[in-house]
């Protein structure tokens, strides 16, 4: 479905209210109410048999009689018509339609009917949109909105109308309003790609419940985000809600690992929504998270005080020239700190002196002002004269202000005066911090999405050899594979399993630990116990024969008492030498609904509550994004930093899971793994005990993927016309210092061909969005060298698609003293032939009439060029449906 058809539903020049209504509270009565009063210039057409007019409009019978075709139409008849309306809008021509309601079994033929005539479908059972900037209410809502700078975005009818009737009451406007009901067509990803680009939004609030196509969704998300702030609030986060809502969304964590991982922000409820509202419409972006806190009284600074601690906020020490300047604004005997408590006999005119001084000093990010109910400053007045003192100062804009007017009746007017005044107000010290954190947090995710990444110092991977044996185990019937089966798998990978050896009873697993030494691992080996905990099937440490004779005797009559049905294959002896004091840990893979596979991280232990005791990753990972799992799940109390004796290695424990990572993208047939116990000593890291479940696998594989991984297969290896040998491949997030070092290498000239402005410097955010792409909307192929043991950059080409993947941008920007050797050609080439199996329909770029080199490079891979002299430029353009696949 295409973006250009959400212009017909967003921005509409006609619409049809088919099913309108004279009788008032019906669904067709309110619909032409809203649309009227909400200020619609263009033609609203009332489509009813019953009434000549409606709302005072000229009505017309049915749709063939429309005088001209709407752009579009909203039906509220009775839902047993609304697959024949549709097929009538669609023969009209209509291109949008938002449907009031539909039952479950309509959904698919709606959805079929919809794709034959190209039409966009909002709903059914959505609230429909508003549209304020537009005078555009085209929705059943009994409020109205205020033009506004955050974007709303809901699954929720009921939480919609939650929203506008808060919003209402605080007087907060929208740019967009937008009810998906159950997204038959119309996605959040499709609303995304739409309000990245549009002008009235600043920033982006969504309310899910579930989703449709989680790639889609974090590469919307993860585009956007580079632009504007997106929240997101979730409701359904236990599998009880999951069912209430019918809308099953898998693991919350999983949620939690792609918000983070496309640089957006979750809210965790209702109050953190409103919240959230407050501080998109009014708060400026943060600089820091360094906060101050001034008070009329210390009490409501401490709660201030403990919700910041208890979610990791950071205050700020005033620096001396800052103490000085309080001090000479309060009277004498005032204790300067951080909350500075102004006490209860504070006056506006001690308010208006201390946030003078702080206002003047560079030494904090944010300010937080208290003012509880007081005689001495009353709450308006103080107010007042404070918002007139911000517009005031030259330096209020580069501080991010929060007010916190505490109390209920007396402090209304104030918190609406403050609204008014574009400056975030908050009733509680508790909800205050909580915004401020949410900008901190929005602030850190951002800035993790653009850290330069690392890979592992060496990456083994023989994906060859992990192949082959996982289908001989298929092809055996093998599903389930233990320890001493995954082995050589895992050592393909360069994760390393203790050797191995087989016993049938007890008596075989003592003569095997007195020919490898003690102390030794036992453990049970049975396909049909996927749970070893289950039976105590897993003993460590057994340190003479007689233990492991007790033991290995324990195990087995365990099983047999609890499951006397189960096989068993017998037991598995591992020696454990030198691993006294090491940590225990536990990775682990699951297939996640949404998400597909998810990486899950966290202490060993039989007792394994995924949801409480691990973090969550999706692959692929990287060391960057290893280390932030690892540094997280720390921080969140599910790792131990150290073990007894001592510290946990980070980066040794990142290069396992990037190992882990890198084997679940390339082999999809890992339906599970359970790594438990990991043993971490030092920097090395043995996988004890291993169960990993197989199925047969065919498609293909990265469409299981959230995020789509590197891809390997684009790989080239090209030999320039002086015989310069070099590699094609897809740029890589790593390559930022390569990329630096080539642009640097570009001379003035070039650079100002490629991106017709003078470039002094590209900045480490500029950098980052060159390299750390989504290889599904945007594709860079650099040429790489080796030089003196490095590589080098001497070539790229790059090309972002629109996001209905018809049309893409390219450019190519070759090494200015290797010019002459083909590179640009080759380059181009291999763009062309990768966008057309991405499914694109054309190459559009521009370069200027002095590139006489790019413009006949085009001309003979068969490029129209089309010279704009008025502009300065030239449109180069490629029909990818008429060249000849592979032929470049």
């Amino acid at each position: 479905m295409s973006q250009r058809g959400l212009e017909a539903l967003l921005r509409p020049k006609s619409i049809a209210v088919v099913g309108a209504s004279a009788r008032p509270q019906r669904a067709g009565w309110l619909m032409m109410r809203n649309l009227l009063d909400g200020g619609f210039q263009g033609p609203v057409l009332p489509v009813t048999p019953r009434y000549k007019a409606v709302c005072g409009v000229l009505a017309w019978p049915d749709v063939a009689s429309l005088p001209m075709v709407p752009d579009l139409a909203i039906i509220c008849t009775h839902a047993s018509r609304n697959l024949s309306l549709l097929e009538t809008l669609g023969l009209k021509g209509c291109k949008a339609v938002i449907i009031l309601s539909a039952p479950a079994e309509q959904q698919d033929p709606l959805r079929v009917c919809a794709a034959r005539f190209q039409m966009r479908l909002l709903g059914p059972n959505s609230l429909g949109l508003l549209a304020p900037w537009q005078g555009l209410n085209a929705s059943f809502s009994p409020v109205s909105i205020l033009p506004g700078k955050v974007a709303f975005i809901s699954q929720s009818a009921a939480v919609s109308n939650t929203v506008l009737d808060w919003a209402l009451q605080r007087q907060l406007g929208f740019s967009w309003f937008i009810s998906l009901g159950d997204s038959l067509d119309i996605d959040v990803d499709d609303l995304l790609d739409f309000l990245a680009r549009d002008g009235k939004t600043t920033a982006i609030l969504l309310h899910l419940e579930s989703l449709s196509d989680a790639r889609r969704f974090v590469s919307a998300a993860r585009s956007a985000s580079r632009n504007k702030p997106i929240l997101v609030i979730k409701s359904g986060r236990s599998s009880q809600a999951q069912q209430l809502l019918r809308k099953p969304s898998g693991m919350d964590a999983a949620w939690d690992a792609a918000i983070q991982r496309a640089g957006l922000l979750r809210v965790r409820d209702t109050h953190e929504l409103f919240s959230a509202v407050e501080t998109l419409s009014h708060m400026r972006p943060l600089r820091g998270d360094r906060l101050m806190i001034i008070s009329n009284g210390a009490a409501p600074a401490a709660l201030a005080l403990d919700a910041l601690d208890a979610r990791n906020g950071q205050l700020v020490q005033p620096d001396t020239l800052l103490c000085t300047a309080l001090k000479s604004a309060l009277p004498a005997n005032f204790n300067i700190a951080n909350p500075l408590d102004l006490q209860d006999d504070a006056t506006p005119e001690r308010y208006l002196a201390v946030i003078n001084a702080l206002l003047d000093s560079p030494s904090f990010d944010a300010l937080m002002i208290i003012h509880s109910p007081s005689a001495a400053a009353p709450a308006t007045p103080t107010a007042k004269q404070l918002i007139a003192q911000i517009k005031r100062h030259p330096r209020a804009a580069l501080v991010t202000l929060l007010t916190n007017w505490c109390g209920e009746y007396s402090s209304q007017e104030s918190r609406r005066l403050f609204s008014e005044a574009h400056i975030p107000t908050y009733r509680t010290p508790e909800g205050t911090i909580s915004a401020f954190m949410h900008m901190v947090e929005y602030r850190r995710n951002q800035q993790l999405l653009r850290e330069t990444p690392a890979l592992p110092p060496s990456l083994p991977q023989d994906s060859a050899q992990a192949h082959q044996l996982i289908q001989q185990a298929l092809s055996s019937g093998y599903l389930s594979l233990d320890t001493h089966e995954v082995r050589d798998i895992f050592q393909a990978y360069g994760l390393y399993v203790p050797p191995t050896w087989i016993a049938s009873d007890s008596v075989e697993a003592v003569q095997i630990a007195n020919q490898i030494g003690y102390p030794v691992a036992l453990k049970l080996r049975s396909a049909d116990i996927a749970h070893k905990s289950e039976v105590q099937g897993v003993l460590l440490y057994l340190r003479t024969a007689e233990e492991v004779q007790r033991a290995a005797d324990a195990i087995l009559d365990r099983v047999l008492q609890s499951k006397p049905g189960a096989r068993v294959e017998g037991l598995l002896v591992q020696s454990m030498a030198n691993r006294a004091g090491a940590q225990s840990l536990r990775i682990q893979v699951e297939h996640d609904p949404v998400f597909g596979p998810l990486i899950l991280l966290g202490e060993g232990g039989s007792d394994w509550q995924p949801h409480l005791q691990a973090v969550v990753a999706l692959p692929p990972l990287n060391m960057t994004l290893a280390r932030y799992l690892v540094i997280q799940a720390i921080k969140d109390g599910k790792l131990r930093s150290r073990s007894a004796l001592q510290p946990l290695d980070i980066t040794s424990l990142s290069q396992v899971l990037v190992y882990v990572s890198n084997l679940i993208i390339d082999c999809p047939e890992i339906r599970r793994l359970d790594i438990n116990p990991l043993l971490a000593d030092g920097e090395k890291f043995a996988m004890l005990d291993v169960t990993m479940t197989l199925a047969p696998f065919s498609g293909d594989a990265d469409a299981r993927l959230a995020i789509r991984p590197y891809p390997h297969h684009l790989e080239e290896k090209v030999m320039l016309k002086n015989g310069l040998s070099c590699l094609f491949r897809p740029i890589l997030p790593e390559d930022e210092p390569l990329l630096q070092r080539f642009i640097s290498q570009v001379s003035k000239e070039d650079l100002y061909y490629r991106y017709f402005s003078e470039i002094n410097e590209f900045t480490h955010n500029d950098l980052a969005n060159m390299t750390q792409i989504d290889y599904d909307r945007e594709m860079a192929i650099v040429a790489v060298r080796e030089s003196n043991n490095q590589q080098e950059i001497i070539g790229v080409t790059r090309a972002i698609s629109d996001a209905d993947n018809i049309d893409a941008e390219f450019s190519v920007l070759v090494r200015s003293d290797l010019k002459g050797l083909g590179m640009g050609r080759r380059l181009l080439e291999k763009m062309v032939t990768y966008t057309q199996v991405h499914g694109l329909k054309q190459l559009n770029g521009i370069t200027m009439p002095n590139n006489q080199g790019m413009i006949a490079l085009a001309r003979k891979l068969g490029f129209s060029v089309d010279f704009q002299l008025d502009e300065g430029m030239v449109s180069l353009t490629l029909s990818l449906s008429d060249a000849v696949s592979g032929s470049f």
